[in-house]
């Protein structure tokens, strides 16, 4: 019996050790995409002259995480759908079901994540990052 209770013990210190920084939470996701979401709003900003009031994102689902390396850093490409709504000063806008798909990268000390950007200005056919810390 003790045996038992031991190994379960085990098993459990085990597995949340194996899983503790290792995979994107729903909310870094979450902040990934609110950053890439705000980096896209400012530059309309700037053209269109709009007064966007601000964003939210609900209803989060990820279906895939898939892990690569980046510049010998752990990545993950993670794939999935949210609803986002857009505040304007006199209306809001509902976009539902909006899929996305960002790149994560855990840093060294394991502590932060980046969000990365693939640039489309590269002219090399090697790809070359742009890199956002999380907060």
């Amino acid at each position: 019996m003790m045996r038992l209770v031991l190994t379960a013990i085990l098993l459990v210190l085990l597995t949340a050790c194996g899983t503790i920084g290792l995979l994107p939470t729903s909310q870094l996701v979450q902040k990934a995409i609110a950053l890439q979401l705000e980096q896209t709003q400012q530059q309309l900003n700037q053209k269109l002259d709009l007064d966007f009031q601000g964003l939210e994102i609900k209803r989060l689902s990820i279906s895939q995480e898939q892990p690569l390396t980046v510049e010998n850093l752990p990545a993950f490409r993670v794939r999935g759908t949210y609803d986002l709504i857009i505040k304007l000063p006199e209306r809001q806008l509902t976009q539902l079901q909006q899929q996305f798909e960002i790149y994560l990268q855990i840093q060294r000390e394991g502590k932060s994540w980046r969000l990365l950007l693939p640039d489309k200005n590269s002219k090399d056919n090697q790809a070359v990052w742009r890199s956002y810390l999380i907060l």
